[in-house]
């Protein structure tokens, strides 16, 4: 599988097809911006998956601002009965990108996301690691940020520059920063990382529909609020590499996999129908729900 040419002004995926400049470096910083990533067909299909998971919540969707701060609204796992999502996952450029990225010969999806701040919401994501949250180990791993609208600098994702490489640190609540998603003393606490900036390198870019934001789970990230007028709905996609195993964990995990422990042993490979092959693909009618 070929690097990522970091920095030039074209680069080519596996697929064979060109994607656009790519901002960052993957290894050095833990996240990096592709601009120009997919085309108008993709960010509509992607867009229509979106309003389709808005408009049919599943049981683990939450509103992660308070009732009179604007709507921030999160949805998990949605691929499986949302055409649109499953459509974009499979037919987009997302799982060759996360395969070369990560220098990966194969690319689970291990979850999708829906992130959604409607204008108006004043609440802030708090500064954060997506894999303490998590019930796997490795290190080959992805995000995928995913906007379907213009995305200011002032409201977009950032991150801290080289955090990949550790510590975990103590998760927080989305809806209360000061809430730990565990008990008191069982990682590092979060440096303030706004309280002095000075120490630390924070980068984000702003985004137009098209570019997608690749970053390590273990990168620390934060968002701001969307005072307007735009939206600012974003599809996450999480996908996995050849080491991860799965890890089950003694606290809650976000999003859950109830019984899975009883399926797939501490330590095994993802290998199971919630995480589809998805890279390499197995032809044009592969589809994720047929597990590999």
């Amino acid at each position: 599988m070929p690097d990522l040419f970091v920095g030039g002004d074209e680069d080519t995926h596996p697929s064979g097809d060109v994607v656009s400049h790519i901002e960052g470096d993957w290894h050095r910083d833990g996240a990096i911006c592709v601009r120009g990533a997919l085309e108008p067909g993709d960010i509509a299909c992607a867009e229509r998956a979106i309003e389709a998971n808005l408009a049919d919540l599943s049981p683990l969707a939450k509103r992660a601002s308070e009732s009179a701060d604007g709507a921030f609204v999160e949805d998990f796992c949605s691929w499986s009965r949302i055409a649109d999502m499953e459509r974009f996952i499979t037919t987009s450029p997302v799982a060759a990108i996360a395969a070369d990225v990560m220098g990966a010969h194969t690319v689970r999806l291990f979850h999708d996301h829906v992130l959604v701040k409607e204008p108006g919401t004043a609440q802030r994501t708090p500064w954060h690691q997506d894999i303490p949250y998590y019930n796997v180990d490795g290190t080959m791993n992805l995000s995928m940020w995913i906007p379907v609208d213009p995305v200011p600098r002032a409201v977009t994702l950032e991150f801290v520059a080289g955090s990949h490489r550790g510590p975990w640190y103590m998760p927080r609540t989305f809806l209360d920063a000061q809430a730990r998603w565990f008990p008191e003393g069982s990682l590092t606490e979060l440096p303030d990382i706004d309280g002095d900036p000075a120490q630390y390198r924070v980068i984000g870019w702003e985004l137009e529909p098209g570019d997608v934001v690749c970053f390590h789970m273990q990168t620390l990230h934060t968002a701001a609020g969307n005072p307007g007028p735009g939206r600012r709905r974003v599809l996450s996609l999480r996908f996995l590499g050849d080491d991860m195993v799965h890890a089950p964990r003694t606290w809650a995990t976000s999003p859950p996999f109830p019984g899975l422990e009883a399926e797939l042993p501490a330590g095994a490979l993802m290998n199971h129908a919630l995480f589809p092959v998805v890279w390499p693909p197995r032809g044009a009618d592969q589809s994720p729900s047929d597990p590999k």
